[in-house]
């Protein structure tokens, strides 16, 4: 424990000296909530009915800024070797790394996300219930990109692989979480089938998603 503490750690003052973490992915999230105002233009029902959905895309594009450095950089300085033979299981290390990528990148966009939602006409119900599943649906998109991540360590411009790997893979998170922002608010369907789908794809790739990084993780490395 000490040393996945330690691997925790180290993973969040990295990205916070770097700028590679909460302000990267704020400001970049800032971008595109500003910028959509401007392409739709003045209509405030259009915005209050698109908004959950803009917030989330803004979300996942952001939380793919810095996944592809998240085993790149250890692998460059030599310290992925160290950890692929220390005695900590990879699949811990790799649990460990992804929640410090998540309270680095996705908790900073949960807290600024009803700021920026007044941008998109989204206030009361429909802001709370839209934050509530990025809280909620964020994990899994790290640990889904966690994976692309881990497949595409070796390769010199990987970033690009990563999109095209993780993407496709987190069409469901985005359909469960805006269902349900949008079944907060009009209905017809309750809120808590959604959600609580959206709770289940997370706690899923929670699970699953460190084993599977791990494993690319040895296969590449061999």
């Amino acid at each position: 424990m000490t040393a996945l503490s330690a691997i925790f750690i180290r993973d969040m003052r990295l990205a916070i000296r770097v700028g590679g973490g909460a302000l990267m992915g704020v400001l970049f999230f800032l971008v595109v909530i500003t910028l959509v105002p401007f392409a739709i233009g003045p209509d405030l029902a259009l915005l209050n009915r698109i908004g959950p959905a803009i917030l989330w895309i803004a979300a996942l594009l952001a939380s793919l800024l810095t996944l592809d450095r998240l085993f790149a950089t250890d692998h460059e300085d030599g310290s992925l070797d160290l950890i692929l033979t220390s005695r900590a299981p990879l699949e811990l290390v790799v649990l460990a790394k992804g929640c410090a990528h998540w309270v680095t990148t996705a908790l900073p966009l949960v807290v600024v996300a009803p700021f920026v939602g007044i941008f998109l006409n989204l206030g009361g119900r429909a802001g709370a219930a839209t934050v509530l599943t990025l809280l909620v649906g964020t994990p899994a998109l790290t640990f889904i990109g966690i994976i692309g991540a881990a497949i595409s360590v070796t390769l010199r411009r990987g970033g690009l692989l990563l999109a095209v790997l993780v993407l496709p893979l987190t069409v469901p998170i985005l359909i469960f979480g805006v269902a349900a922002a949008n079944a907060a608010v009009s209905g017809p369907i309750p809120f808590g089938t959604p959600f609580m789908t959206l709770c289940g794809l997370s706690l899923a790739s929670l699970v699953v998603g460190p084993f599977a990084a791990a494993a690319a993780l040895r296969l590449e490395m061999e």
